[in-house]
């Protein structure tokens, strides 16, 4: 038996998050709805206009990061490796993957003079999420960063898709693939966001051109990714790149291919107030089931509603009580599978 059900690799970002007027984004020329990476001058203008103080939250983050630590609320064992400064955030990031309980590649490599990276994360009252991210050393994450052992002992391995527009990171992946390849740790990845795919699209390509075990996107990402507005098609093109795969589409939940049958998995209705992180739950709910044997079916209602849990909500964490009580919900229907 494996020591680490998933080994996840991606970005460590700072998450900044505050409330805003659609207003805003026309006034400081800031794209809506899509995460655009900015340089440290861009970042900290717009942080003087939104002013600090007026934050909602602050979290240790990433998309990866989310992820991971969903995973370790639901009961199942991650190993994170990403790229952190020796500063002021990189102390508070690394306190908050301790306190998750996630082993990582921090206790291994002396942190190097820098800035951890920080996202911007704003929320107008359509519940919808715009961030601008300055990556800071996180940009040259690389296969250093890599714990071969870790990743030799989890049964899978987990891709954050915003790491296709480092050019060291994705050499870091390519090395972390084929490491699990050699001892059959199986590959997940997730496409991240629309705007990446757009513009890294010949990343994503060339990552899974060998085909990845378990895929992770949004509906709009699908459509990007397989150059159609079509959800039929989108799903038979991504039949050709993975052995399974999970559609997420908001309120109209989300379609799971299991490697045999597409599986319909109703959304949770509830009042959305910021979807920040609401994918990032979903993999790692839906991960955590899966590496505890849960059946597909199963994962993607515990996923669902631990997504719909967090959209309720500022911020892309759980109480722990909230995990339990998701579990347990989910857990009285088992027997009708």
């Amino acid at each position: 038996m494996k020591r680490y059900n998933v080994y996840g690799i991606g970005n460590a970002l700072l998450d900044i998050e505050f409330e805003v007027y659609p207003d805003f984004f026309s006034e400081h020329g800031i794209e809506k709805s899509v995460m655009t990476l900015v340089d440290e001058s861009r970042q900290s203008l717009i942080l003087e206009k939104l002013g600090l103080a007026n934050h909602r939250k602050i979290a240790s983050g990433g998309s990866a990061a989310n992820t991971m630590i969903a995973l370790q609320q639901f009961g199942s064992k991650g190993f994170y490796s990403c790229k952190i400064a020796n500063d002021e955030a990189g102390d508070h990031y690394y306190q908050d993957m301790r306190a998750a309980g996630l082993d990582s590649n921090f206790d291994t490599q002396l942190r190097q003079a820098g800035h951890t990276g920080k996202c911007l994360a704003m929320i107008t009252r359509d519940a919808d999420r715009t961030m601008n991210t300055f990556l800071g050393i996180s940009e040259s994450l690389s296969e250093h960063e890599l714990d071969l052992e870790a990743l030799k002992n989890s049964e899978y391995l987990y891709i954050e898709g915003y790491l296709m527009t480092s050019p060291s990171a994705l050499h870091a992946i390519k090395k972390a693939k084929s490491i699990a390849h050699s001892y059959g740790t199986k590959i997940s990845i997730s496409l991240s966001d629309p705007a990446i795919v757009k513009y890294f699209k010949a990343q994503f390509l060339e990552i899974t051109s060998d085909g990845v075990d378990l895929l992770f996107c949004n509906q709009e990402e699908a459509f990007e990714f397989c150059d159609t507005h079509n959800l039929e098609m989108v799903k038979q093109t991504l039949k050709t790149i993975a052995k399974s795969f999970v559609i997420t589409r908001g309120s109209q939940g989300s379609i799971i291919f299991d490697g045999q049958n597409f599986i319909e998995v109703e959304a949770v209705k509830v009042e959305a107030v910021d979807t920040l992180g609401a994918g990032d739950m979903y993999a790692g709910a839906f991960l955590a089931a899966i590496t505890q044997a849960y059946p597909y079916e199963l994962a993607g209602r515990m996923a669902s509603l631990a997504s719909a849990k967090v959209v309720s909500q500022y911020g892309p964490r759980l109480d722990q009580e909230d995990i339990d009580w998701i579990k347990a919900k989910v857990l009285e229907k088992a027997d009708t599978l």
